[in-house]
């Protein structure tokens, strides 16, 4: 057999090989989905909902393991070091994928050490303000945090959170100075805007829809490119003028990197279908959030166009860890 045929021979073999991996995973053991962040939040209930859906289609568990702390990339770091079998997932948004590769001094590349499979859901921030605000709309806020300049302060649910960056995208914007307070995430955040010791805050439809329809949250702007079935009264912010606060915090999932191909194609394609089920739709749009169907090459551009982006906006902002 000459050359020629056993390099074939041998490609054809991989291929096999990597097949008959596909069909077997996931059988050796339970799958581990990490979260960045605390139980309860949105990225662990997203995480929870998949692991549900991919347990009973794919017949193996699938367990939620939290690892929360330095702006969502310990679990990021955790999978990027582990094995490269499929067996350790991660449900991630851009403040770890995006943003604190700029802020932090990171022992992985999240760029190179974790493979993506595809996009769960974006989620829009909305413009908030507390029910003592007296402005209507933003530009009634604009005028009044350039009037007022030192009374104004924005919450966010921590340093390098996407709502930090929203803020500060919002003050280069409009060319106000309001304040950073960050906060152990956004539940702190809410009591203390709804109680009027900060006056603004970018958060989650997901973490804010509630407080608004309930009246205890007024939603000036939403930072989309079209209005949210849920809020359809609330103006997005390309309408207002500000297109530049077009800020979202999306949910992805991931591997390491390295993962057989057809095991990353599988998952994709379990993703793919969980995402399509009536239940699931109606929670994410409950969420105000929206799934889009890329696939795991255009979800990896898009990671990577966003991981420029944000880093740009970070500099611009002079954005600091501490």
């Amino acid at each position: 057999m000459n050359r020629k045929n056993l390099t074939v021979s041998g490609l054809v073999f991989l291929l096999m090989g990597n097949i008959a991996l596909a069909q077997e995973y996931p059988t050796i053991k339970p799958v581990k989905i990490m979260v960045g962040a605390t139980a309860g939040g949105g990225t662990d209930i997203l995480a929870r909902m998949l692991a549900d859906k991919f347990s009973q289609s794919m017949k193996q568990s699938f367990v939620v393991e939290n690892k929360p702390g330095a702006a969502n990339t310990l679990a990021a770091d955790f999978t990027a070091k582990s094995p490269k079998d499929g067996y350790t997932l991660l449900v991630a948004t851009n403040t770890g994928q995006a943003i604190a590769p700029h802020l932090l001094k990171l022992a992985f590349d999240p760029m190179k050490d974790l493979q993506p499979i595809g996009m769960v859901v974006v989620v829009p921030h909305l413009l908030l303000v507390g029910p003592n605000e007296k402005a209507k709309d933003i530009k009634e806020l604009v005028s009044a945090m350039k009037n007022n300049p030192t009374t104004y302060s924005y919450a966010s649910a921590g340093i390098g959170s996407t709502q930090h960056v929203a803020g500060e995208a919002l003050n280069m914007a409009a060319g106000t100075k309001a304040i950073h307070i960050p906060y152990k995430g956004s539940s702190a955040a809410h009591t203390d805007l709804i109680g009027g010791q900060v006056q603004i805050m970018l958060d989650t439809t997901s973490s804010a829809i509630a407080h608004v329809k309930a009246g205890k949250l007024r939603a000036l702007a939403i930072t989309t490119a079209k209005r949210s079935a849920e809020l359809p009264n609330v103006p997005t912010v390309r309408e207002l003028g500000m297109p530049d606060v077009e800020i979202t915090t999306w949910y992805g999932l991931y591997t390491t990197a390295g993962t057989p191909k057809a095991i990353v194609e599988k998952l994709h394609a379990e993703l793919k279908k969980t995402l399509q089920l009536a239940d699931v739709q109606q929670r994410l749009k409950a969420l105000g959030g929206d799934s889009e169907d890329l696939t795991t090459q255009q979800f990896t551009n898009f990671n990577m166009s966003e991981f420029e982006r944000f880093g740009k906006l970070v500099k611009t902002a002079n954005i600091k860890a501490e």
